[in-house]
């Protein structure tokens, strides 16, 4: 994947389904933003693109395709969103969140069936994110917090399922630069401040 070479900074949260990483992502982005960042929290798949919508109907079971047609979609939805948010941001030195990317991909898509470098080679010309953070929560704690929310599980929200997809993010650490595991049992807090601290340590060193 290409490295980014615009003056803006692409950051990644990835997780389980009920690990908090969109709760994260907004709290990273407050806080960037009240230290004087210029930033855009996106997520993904998206809600504007077609694929994006009809990501969202197979994750929320309202129709069926086959894992490797879903990968595709994802993928489409992922070109889309890069050209017109995360490009165009980090060029204008912009800080990018982004709630999910092609990690998201490789963990779901590997523990659904698909073959890993099949679906590496589906997104190698999408951009590298310059950090990118996981978090470690156990699935059984994903299901309970999944639950309650009081929401219909969708299309991954099952603890075996998430078992397998927990297995894969395991490893990504070891394929990929810029990738940190983190604790995501603990207090929100202490999670947010592990998040900072990696940041300062690793992207921003000195600032």
């Amino acid at each position: 994947m290409p490295k980014n070479i615009y003056p803006g900074k692409f950051i990644v949260i990835e997780g389980l389904d009920g690990s908090g990483q969109s709760t994260q992502v907004k709290l990273l982005s407050e806080f960037l933003i009240k230290n004087g960042h210029n930033v855009v929290s996106t997520k993904e798949p998206t809600k504007d693109s077609e694929a994006g919508k009809n990501i969202r109907d197979v994750i929320n079971k309202s129709c069926e395709v086959s894992p490797s047609k879903l990968q595709e979609l994802f993928a489409e939805d992922r070109k889309e969103h890069l050209a017109n948010v995360i490009v165009p941001a980090l060029k204008d030195g912009k800080t990018v969140i982004s709630d999910r990317y092609f990690f998201s991909s490789f963990a779901y898509g590997a523990a659904s069936g698909a073959d890993m470098e099949d679906l590496i080679g589906l997104n190698q010309d999408f951009l590298m994110p310059d950090f990118t953070v996981i978090l470690r929560v156990k699935p059984e704690v994903c299901m309970e917090r999944i639950g309650k929310r009081g929401e219909s599980q969708t299309l991954f929200e099952q603890r075996e399922k998430l078992a397998k997809v927990w297995k894969i993010y395991e490893i990504l650490p070891q394929r990929f630069d810029g990738v940190y595991i983190i604790d995501g049992e603990r207090t929100i807090e202490k999670v947010q401040e592990n998040i900072k601290e990696l940041l300062q340590e690793n992207l921003w060193t000195g600032r």
